[in-house]
């Protein structure tokens, strides 16, 4: 007779977050060896929001990746594929072998994610500002079915320049979809310099509030908080539609990419890809606040 398992403590379910965010960022940086270039830096600043979301939060089934009952997870800021591949192989959406094929002829795998042919994606995103608007659809959708599911998109502050964000916001309040999750990675850098000057986003919970959102802050790296807000989020069909900012750093966990806008594409070779490799490994040194 089988002797049941204990519920992991709550410090042995942060430590294996740490590690998942930690093997999310190792991961990149392996696979953007095999591309030749790829984007680091913003996959680092969300290892911790998809290691939450995915190892703590989501409602998923590998063995029936499109079951209707399973949460949506939309990567509006799809450029961060990379970083989303290995925690859906490591679920056992598909074998890990295959990563190693990543961006190669005929692989699935891209640099932006293609939900007809990667088990456990739900959109083919990577055209910046259309996530949330999928999201609505699919949120809508699913009350529609009567389905107790949620759906969440993560989005880039660099991206809600994107005119569509905010009608999509406006229309996720009208329709009351309580059952929309919007996360957003306030990392503060995008492909053209600091979004503060490019064009400024900020006080971004008070402006979804405005559009008839509850929003909440959190420290994006801090998986006991990331935990806390999203166990704490409403689940309801109906309702105003959730906003989560998470204050995040671009680059986080290497030195030399933190708020670097020279890493939003790069590639690491030699001894800078080994020095990186063993600073991830060291785990993340404590930050100053912004």
């Amino acid at each position: 007779m089988s002797t049941p398992t204990a519920a992991p403590t709550r410090e042995q379910q942060l430590a294996h977050l740490r590690d998942r965010a930690r093997f999310v960022r190792t991961e990149t940086v392996r696979l953007t060896r095999i591309a030749g270039a790829g984007h680091y830096s913003a996959v680092f600043s969300c290892a911790e929001l998809l290691a939450v979301l995915y190892y703590a939060q989501l409602r998923l089934d590998p063995a029936r990746p499109d079951g209707p009952e399973r949460d949506r997870f939309v990567m509006s800021k799809g450029h961060a594929a990379i970083g989303l591949y290995p925690v859906l192989a490591d679920l056992g959406f598909f074998d890990p072998a295959e990563l190693d094929t990543y961006t190669r002829l005929g692989s699935a795998f891209g640099d932006h994610p293609d939900m007809k042919r990667i088990p456990g994606v739900d959109f083919s995103s990577g055209s910046l500002g259309h996530g949330l608007s999928i999201c609505v659809g699919m949120a809508l959708a699913g009350r529609l079915s009567g389905l107790d599911s949620r759906t969440y998109c993560l989005l880039g502050d660099a991206e809600l320049a994107e005119g569509q964000v905010w009608e999509a916001a406006m229309a996720a309040s009208h329709y009351g979809l309580g059952n929309l999750v919007a996360v957003v990675d306030a990392n503060q850098l995008g492909i053209d310099g600091f979004v503060r000057d490019v064009m400024a986003t900020e006080p971004i919970d008070e402006r979804f509030a405005a559009f008839g959102w509850d929003t909440r802050r959190v420290d994006g790296h801090d998986v006991g908080a990331l935990l806390d807000v999203f166990a704490g989020l409403p689940h309801s069909a109906t309702g105003r539609p959730q906003l989560v900012v998470a204050d995040t750093v671009k680059g986080r966990g290497s030195a030399r990419m933190e708020l670097s806008p020279d890493w939003h594409v790069g590639n690491l070779a030699g001894v800078d890809y080994d020095d990186v490799m063993a600073e991830l490994a060291a785990g993340l040194a404590p930050r100053e606040s912004r």
